[in-house]
């Protein structure tokens, strides 16, 4: 387990729930689907959830704090697994609830953001700048010019980097194997997709699957 050095004041408090990686997969709605509700928690954590969320948050944390301290259940592991996945599952409804408010509000945005939206949207299996400047019905060398503006990093940096997330995120899936993955981000060969994550994560899909 890694975790980052952290500094907060002396009357913060907080309770950190750990959860195995391959559980987390396995309470996933869909290999795909929440990937975009992954990624946006990480970027965009909900710090300040609304008063229902909040209430179902804690109430759900209890039930699995309860469930952990029967271990004299005779189906122990098998329900708290179920509690877990529960809790988790209402997590990811809130997760895409904030990511939907968020698109629908970066609809109305300035041309970066609604790039950084389609992007978010598409990476998966659009990954030229191209496909963007199209959908926004500009040059590729004016999108890249907004996005060095506004960020620093040309919009094929952004497309990469979004994808070597999603990539990742895949790779962690074991119930995926690296054809089906290669599949669904629209690669015309696994080769191919070999390739591209080496230039991107710097080791082949399946040097990387061995490290985790």
């Amino acid at each position: 387990i890694n975790v980052s050095d952290l500094s907060f004041s002396k009357s913060f408090k907080a309770t950190i729930l750990f959860v195995d990686s391959d559980l987390l997969t396995a309470s996933l709605p869909s290999a795909t689907a929440s990937i975009d509700s992954i990624i946006h928690s990480k970027e965009y954590p909900i710090l300040h959830p609304d008063k229902k969320d909040k209430e179902k948050i804690l109430k759900n944390f209890q039930l699995l704090y309860d469930m952990s301290q029967e271990t004299s259940h005779r189906f122990y592991e098998e329900a708290l697994k179920l509690q877990m996945q529960m809790f988790l599952l209402e997590m990811w409804h809130i997760f895409e609830d904030e990511l939907d408010r968020r698109k629908r509000s970066l609809q109305s945005g300035t041309l970066y953001e609604q790039f950084i939206q389609l992007v978010q949207e598409h990476c998966i299996i659009q990954r030229e700048v191209r496909f963007y400047s199209d959908k926004l019905n500009i040059t590729p060398k004016y999108l890249n010019y907004i996005c060095k503006v506004n960020t620093g990093i040309t919009a094929s940096e952004w497309i990469q980097r979004n994808a070597k997330e999603r990539i990742i995120l895949l790779l962690q899936n074991k119930n995926l194997n690296i054809s089906e993955i290669a599949d669904k981000m629209d690669f015309s060969s696994r080769s191919f997709f070999t390739r591209y994550v080496k230039k991107l994560l710097g080791v082949t899909p399946k040097e990387y699957r061995e490290r985790i």
